[in-house]
This record gives structure tokens, C-alpha cells and sequence, in this order.
């Protein structure tokens, strides 16, 4: 990527700067704010590449997972914090999002494009269960339970049981960072590097890879900043074009999940579907397991409501990409049919968001 993806990050930077003081909302603007917010997508793409790459996987992929949350954190958030009452249900909505955009569309897109490429690809069938595990309970406890529960009306929780699915949210999520990055690391490692991980390429210099860092964290302060300034003009449109407000929540997932979208394909492309798959299962995991006490902290502290229970129809989607992720995620090896039966679910969700 050469000297681009070092200039990058600051002048995305410069623009959010801009953005913020100027209070610009023509259409023009918008668009370089568009353009930018993707440039800074790609730069922070190749330089978690570059950390994850002096660090080793499948620690790499838990930094990228880790940064995009705080994305998603700072965006839901800031919105709760206008105290609409009509925005109760946008953190629900957005981590719903991602979980069918990661499980359908991240894993769907992965596997039909490394098949396309590979023919068949392999993965490591116990991590992958791993994954599934944490992230079916942790969706159950947060996004089913709340719909069943009598202590407090409606989809809600009160607030010693929003309390105890926080506690566990953030227990779930440790106890996983811990097995895939300490206990069982080689569940979580690429198949194809199973003797020698970093037989591919080089480690990078340590000076390399720091400054790497830091251009991560210019190019995601970039990206938070932007996508913020972006919301908006992307709520406007959903309600001039009368879509159903899930749609917005739709948005944020969408922009938060640009990195490791980019990372995960390019990694499926390069025949590593083990990274691809962490990198899918882990921001879906990282969504649950730390936005869930942010929002509910930020619900707590500011008195906001909070609805975490899931309607009927995104029940029965979510049953189903569990039900499907059980089966594709359990032989070891992809071909294109079960990319492309992820990639009907997502898009059986997008359909059925706009048309509800």
C-alpha cells in the first residue's frame, strides 16, 4: 500500500476536524466525508494487518474486533444520549445487525469467495464451535430472554437483571479472549499455518508495527468521527425514502463492521478462512460482550430506556443462522453452496428490514 496508507489516516482526521466545526451538511460535503470515512476504513485495514502481524493470530484479529466495537460503542452511545425515546431499541437493533451481517454476511461472503478461489477451504472445527457456542449464548441471554421475562414489561429488562446479562456479557466475552488467545490458541490459528504461522511473510520491524498502531488509532478516531457525521445524513434519507427504522441500525452495523468486512475477505481471498471466521464470529462476539454494558450503563447513569428483546420475525432469523452456522460450522471444510446459503439468510434479513 506504500506511503498512502500513511497520509491517509491525518487527513481523514483533518476532515472529521472540519466536519465538526463547520457544521457542513450540503450533499457535497457529505460525499467527501463518504470518500474519506472509506479511505480511513481501508488504511485501518493494513495497519491492524501489520500489528497482527509483528503480534501473531489469532491476537491480531481480537485487536481489530476490540477497535471496530469502540466504534460501534462511541456511535450508539452519542445517539442514546439525544434521550429520543423513539431510539429505545437502536442498540438491540444494532447488534442484531451485526450479528446477521457477521454470521451471514461476513462468513457467507468468506467462504464463497475463498471457494471461488481455493475450490475448498479448511478451518478448525473445535475453535469455530468455540465461537458459535459463546456467541449463541451470549445473543440468548441479551436479545431472547428479555421477551420472556415477567419482572419487567414488554422486551425489557429491569435493572438488576440488565445488571446481571452486563456481568455476564463481559464474563463471556473475557473467558473467550482467554481461551483464543492463551489457553487453546492453535484452535483459533490459519490451518494453512499450522507449523509455522508467520511462514508466509516476515515479522515486521517492532518500530514498523508501532507506528502501525498508531495510525489504527488516528485512522478509528477518524472513522468514529466521520461515521458520526454521517448518521444523520443517512437517518434523513431512511425517513425521506419511508424505510422502517431498523434500517438505521442497519447503517451503523454496516460502518462499523467496513473494517473487518475488508480484513476478513482478504484473508478468506488468501486462503486463511480461520482468520476469516475469527474476525466474523469475533466482532459479533465483542458486539454482545462489550456494547451490551456500555448501553446499559449509559441506560442506568442517564435513566434512558433501554428495549433488548428481539420482535417475533428477527427471532425466527436468528434461530435460523444459529441453525445454519451449526451445520457449515462443523465439518471442517467450505465449498460454495454453504457460502452461498449464508448469503440468502442476509439477504432474507436486508429484504424483510425494508419490507417488514
Amino acid at each position: 500500500m506504500g506511503s498512502w496508507s500513511w497520509w491517509v489516516p491525518p487527513l481523514a482526521l483533518g476532515i472529521t476536524g472540519a466536519s465538526l466545526l463547520m457544521h457542513a451538511s450540503g450533499i457535497g460535503f457529505l460525499l467527501i466525508c463518504v470518500a474519506a470515512l472509506i479511505s480511513a476504513v481501508v488504511a485501518a485495514v493494513h495497519h491492524a494487518e501489520v500489528v497482527a502481524h509483528r503480534i501473531g493470530e489469532p491476537l491480531g484479529t481480537v485487536v481489530l474486533s476490540i477497535a471496530v466495537t469502540i466504534i460501534e460503542v462511541s456511535l450508539l452511545v452519542t445517539v442514546m444520549l439525544a434521550n429520543d425515546p423513539g431510539k429505545a431499541a437502536l442498540p438491540r437493533d444494532a447488534i442484531f445487525a451485526v450479528i446477521m451481517l457477521s454470521l451471514n454476511g461476513l462468513v457467507g461472503l468468506s467462504m464463497l469467495i475463498g471457494a471461488l478461489r481455493h475450490h475448498e477451504q479448511e478451518f478448525h472445527v473445535i475453535g469455530a464451535n468455540a465461537s458459535l457456542a459463546t456467541l449463541i449464548a451470549l445473543s440468548s441471554l441479551t436479545l431472547v430472554l428479555p421477551g420472556f421475562t415477567v419482572t419487567s414489561p414488554g422486551l425489557t429488562y429491569s435493572p438488576a437483571q440488565l445488571a446481571f446479562a452486563s456481568l455476564v456479557s463481559l464474563m463471556l466475552w473475557a473467558s473467550f479472549i482467554f481461551v483464543q488467545t492463551v489457553r487453546h490458541r492453535d484452535y483459533f490459528l490459519p490451518v494453512t499455518d499450522w507449523a509455522n504461522e508467520n511462514s508466509h511473510a516476515p515479522r515486521p520491524a517492532f518500530g514498523r508495527a508501532l507506528a502501525s498502531a498508531g495510525m489504527l488509532l488516528l485512522s478509528l478516531t477518524a472513522v468514529v468521527g466521520l461515521a458520526h457525521e454521517i448518521s444523520p445524513g443517512i437517518e434523513r434519507g431512511v425517513i425521506a425514502a419511508h424505510a422502517p427504522k431498523p434500517v438505521v441500525s442497519i447503517a451503523i452495523a454496516l460502518l462499523t463492521l467496513l473494517p473487518e468486512g475488508a480484513a476478513a475477505v482478504r484473508a478468506a481471498s488468501a486462503d486463511r478462512l480461520q482468520t476469516s471466521l475469527n474476525l466474523a464470529t469475533g466482532s459479533a462476539i465483542a458486539s454482545i460482550g462489550l456494547t451490551i454494558p456500555a448501553v446499559a450503563l449509559c441506560s442506568t447513569l442517564l435513566h434512558l430506556p433501554l428495549v433488548l428483546g428481539l420482535e417475533s420475525k428477527e427471532l425466527v432469523l436468528l434461530m435460523l443462522t444459529f441453525f445454519i452456522a451449526s451445520i457449515t460450522l462443523v465439518a471442517g471444510r467450505t465449498h460454495v453452496l454453504l457460502g452461498v446459503v449464508h448469503l440468502v439468510i442476509l439477504a432474507a434479513f436486508l429484504f424483510f428490514s425494508v419490507l417488514p
